[in-house]
């Protein structure tokens, strides 16, 4: 009963905006530039795309924290989600400098990954890792896509992108190394599929 209230607090927390990061948000090396309307435009649809990325993993990593029923392994979840809310309020953050908005599907985005975290969950604590690892991975390439595209002005946006990257390809690595069993084929295909649909969505909505 605890974890199911810890993990709707989690929802609830997530989809009305009220994460706070641990970690301070990451800052350019110099002052950034002026952006122009059509470069702040871009970095907001862009941000809100990541944005909606750290609501999904706040949503998998409290299925799958939920799920298993390995001690150590829910301890490296519920690790890795606090990083991950840093990204969210991040990302929250910077999305209100830009004066954009999140996506308006946040409570089915995080509904459709806290679902498909229980299925993984479901399928053996080393399927939940592999399932994380291609989360990640696929995560990962994600924000260097973003990295080529934020306009090179916006350096506060690449900063953060950049943090976010690292943790991305280290949390990969961790559950790597705690086990992780590789996922068919056909079901990494699925999952970039699903990705595609989510990042081109929340893009524009």
């Amino acid at each position: 009963m605890d974890r199911l209230l810890i993990a709707l607090d989690t929802a609830l927390r997530t989809v009305s905006g009220g994460s706070h990061a641990a970690r301070v948000c990451p800052r350019p090396a110099s002052e950034p530039a002026a952006l122009t309307d059509e470069q702040r435009e871009l970095s907001g649809a862009l941000m809100r795309v990541n944005h909606v990325g750290e609501v999904c993993a706040q949503a998998l990593y409290s299925a799958q924290a939920l799920g298993t029923r390995d001690e150590a392994l829910r301890q490296q979840f519920e690790q890795a989600a606090r990083e991950e809310t840093d990204h969210l309020a991040w990302t929250e953050q910077r999305l209100q400098q830009l004066g954009a908005r999140q996506s308006l599907l946040n409570p089915v985005w995080y509904a459709g990954a806290f679902a498909l975290g229980l299925v993984a969950a479901r399928a053996g604590d080393r399927a939940s890792l592999g399932f994380l690892v291609e989360t990640e991975r696929q995560v990962e390439r994600h924000l260097e896509g973003h990295l080529d595209r934020l306009p090179a002005q916006d350096t506060t946006s690449r900063a953060i992108v950049e943090q976010m990257r690292a943790d991305e390809a280290r949390h990969a690595d961790d559950a790597q190394a705690a086990g992780a069993t590789a996922l068919p084929t056909p079901v990494r295909w699925a999952m970039r599929a699903a990705a595609k649909v989510m990042t081109t969505t929340a893009h524009r909505l």
